[in-house]
């Protein structure tokens, strides 16, 4: 699988997503800088990673929609291409539209990072295959802006088209329907607040995001 992952000014989480794609795929992630236009030829995956892009001004993922290489990465996209957005890059894609809804602020506006048991909603996905017939898993998150928030003819389109992935079991942000993560309606976009690649080696303690990577290079 060829893999890229896109850094913004204020990404923290790059090298964790690129070090999570290489551990698991045995090939190393392209590191793709936000004022690129172009992405790698032959890509299978982009991924935005978590962390603060420009700080989180203006909203949280606004200022990085708008970065150059965004364009290559929406026209990835359109011609079927997987995007994983993690966190941040979950913000980032709500604000491309590439994914429906927003990412507002946490209930009670307070930082949560801690480990989130999740349900898992839809294992028939190419982000969660390798999940098969476990119901459930455990991976961090940390964000301050996680809430997501849809009208509720939306959140009635994304749940009756299946397109709800993983859903807060304890739910930490309030977000709507407990969603944690969700595909857009061809199935090859997700974007999920919690961070896999942080729970994707046995070292780290965890591995409940692992198979997250691993359903990406069964896919490709």
């Amino acid at each position: 699988m060829k893999s890229a992952v896109i850094v913004f000014p204020g990404s923290n989480c790059d090298r964790d997503a690129a070090r999570a794609l290489e551990r698991l795929t045995g090939k190393p992630a392209t590191m793709v800088w936000h004022k690129d236009t172009a992405l790698p030829e032959g890509l299978d995956l982009v991924v935005l990673p978590g962390g603060f892009s420009y700080g989180d001004y203006l909203r949280s993922g606004a200022m990085a929609a708008k970065s150059p290489v965004v364009r290559a990465v929406i026209d990835h996209a359109e011609r079927g291409g997987l995007v994983l957005g993690i966190c941040n890059g979950f913000q980032v894609l709500t604000e491309t539209r590439l994914l429906p809804g927003a990412l507002a602020r946490n209930a009670g506006l307070k930082f949560v990072c801690k480990d989130v048991p999740l349900a898992i909603e839809n294992a028939n996905t190419t982000f969660t295959r390798a999940y098969r017939e476990q119901r459930e898993t455990e991976i961090p998150v940390a964000h301050g802006d996680g809430r997501f928030v849809a009208d509720e003819e939306t959140l009635a389109r994304i749940e009756g088209d299946g397109r709800v992935v993983f859903r807060y079991i304890d739910n930490p942000n309030g977000s709507a329907r407990n969603i944690a993560g969700l595909i857009n309606d061809r199935g090859n976009v997700m974007g999920m607040m919690p961070h896999p690649e942080r729970a994707s080696d046995p070292i780290l303690g965890r591995t409940g995001g692992a198979a997250v990577f691993q359903s990406l290079l069964e896919a490709a």
